[in-house]
């Protein structure tokens, strides 16, 4: 049973001692006095209640029991040390690496920016990318797996201590193949009622917009698929396999070989794309580089 008499800092000292083998040896790794160790050995054995040393002449000996105790304490100061450093990071106090989350969408251009002019900030900082659907991406901000994540900033059921910074925002335009390019120059969706559309899997910000403008033209798409990704979605648009609707953004990355045409004001949906973090992470010198870098960003997008 545990008590008073057995501390972390004593199993440090008893593992020094078995390593070193010695009381001064030990005095001198530790940064203590030789009366110290002894103090703290003799002290962890009446709290342990049983023998664990034996003198020889001057010289104190570990016991077999010692050694399997500063063996097994090892593994747990280990565990403690990788328990005491996550627990930091939940803290916002880790400084040594970060961890963004990101929609494939903003990889082709706000992204590497922002990984860019944070690691100027910041030269040796290790920042970890992390791509996902915006549900996903919000669940692990809000579970403590990922400090930091840039998406469509939920309209609505934001969660409290969520911090936001803006980025830009964005709209959705009728994706269509360059063999399928639409005459009109302005989209009116309620003549694309019996036409086929292919879209994100759900839990995707583009997926509840593309949904958002049906709402408004008062009829359910003709879905016909539904990808796990941006960019397979823009090949099979690229293929003529159907239409989508796709924020502006995305324009970078297939631009050539997909045609994007502007809806009626009355069917636009905006996006509004910003980083976000949890409120307990703001002293974080990590995330306050990646909020500047996103104001700054901003400032050169309004």
């Amino acid at each position: 049973m545990l008590n008073e008499e057995l501390t972390l800092r004593k199993l440090e000292i008893l593992c020094s001692f078995v390593r070193t083998g010695s009381l001064s040896r030990t005095a001198e790794e530790l940064h203590l006095s030789s009366v110290s160790i002894h103090k703290a050995l003799h002290s962890l054995e009446t709290g342990i209640g049983c023998p664990l040393f034996v003198k020889e002449g001057r010289q104190l000996k570990a016991l077999p029991a010692a050694i399997y105790l500063a063996e097994a304490s090892n593994d747990l100061l280990s565990d403690v040390d990788r328990i005491l450093k996550k627990t930091k990071a939940k803290a916002g106090v880790e400084s040594g690496q970060v961890r963004l989350g990101s929609m494939y969408s903003l990889t082709a251009n706000i992204i590497p920016r922002m990984i860019m002019g944070t690691k100027i900030r910041r030269p040796d900082l290790d920042i970890d990318l992390f791509l996902g659907s915006n549900e996903e991406l919000m669940k692990r901000l809000t579970e403590g797996s990922i400090d930091a994540i840039v998406i469509a900033v939920p309209t609505k059921g934001l969660p409290e201590g969520v911090q936001v910074v803006s980025l830009f925002e964005d709209q959705l335009f009728l994706a269509s193949s360059k063999s399928s390019k639409p005459d009109a120059t302005d989209i009116d969706l309620s003549e694309y009622q019996h036409e086929k559309f292919l879209t994100l899997q759900d839990g995707f910000a583009t997926t509840s917009g593309f949904y958002e403008a049906f709402q408004l033209a008062g009829f359910n798409p003709n879905v016909v698929m539904k990808v796990g990704d941006i960019f397979s979605l823009m090949n099979m648009v690229s293929g003529d396999l159907g239409h989508s609707l796709l924020p502006g953004r995305v324009r970078a990355l297939m631009g050539d070989a997909i045609e994007f045409t502007p809806l009626l004001p009355k069917y636009q949906v905006i996006q509004h794309i910003g980083l976000m973090y949890l409120q307990a992470n703001e002293s974080n010198p990590n995330i306050l580089a990646l909020a500047a870098e996103a104001r700054m960003l901003h400032r050169k997008n309004p």
